[in-house]
């Protein structure tokens, strides 16, 4: 089988630490259930994501260079 989080189109994802977390949210001033949700079975999420974990999407950009997203796993 593939391992689709490998593949060289798919971005980076990883799960973002607490401290940087509460950085993210107070920039915002949003909770982490305000975030875009991404579901636990996400292929491209990594093994050590769990529920109510923030991942943190590295996406090339042709304007910006890279572009970072946020979103919440959720069941």
């Amino acid at each position: 089988m593939v391992d689709v989080s490998q593949h060289e189109l798919v971005p980076e994802h990883t799960v973002l630490e607490e401290e940087a977390l509460e950085e993210v949210l107070e920039e915002y001033d949003i909770d982490r259930t305000d975030l875009p949700k991404i579901k636990r079975t996400d292929a491209a999420l990594p093994d050590d994501a769990e529920l109510g974990d923030v991942i943190k999407i590295v996406r090339d950009s042709r304007t910006t260079d890279q572009s970072v997203v946020y979103r919440y796993v959720v069941e």
